[in-house]
């Protein structure tokens, strides 16, 4: 029975761009939660608040 190593190859860089793709994942989720921990909430709301005028949704 012979290997398919175009098959093999295919599988291998498919499961390093899944592992790239999580670990990118992985720094923006933590970078998102400690930047949000350590933000003045006053900021968080007026970027919140402009972010909404900006896209046309209403907050008031």
């Amino acid at each position: 029975m012979t290997t398919n190593t175009a098959a093999v190859r295919t599988l291998a860089t498919s499961r390093v761009e899944t592992l790239k793709a999580a670990f990118v994942a992985l720094v923006l989720g933590l970078g998102l939660v400690y930047g949000a921990g350590f933000a003045n909430s006053e900021g968080v709301h007026d970027a919140a608040h402009d972010s909404r005028h900006a896209l046309s949704f209403p907050c008031h």
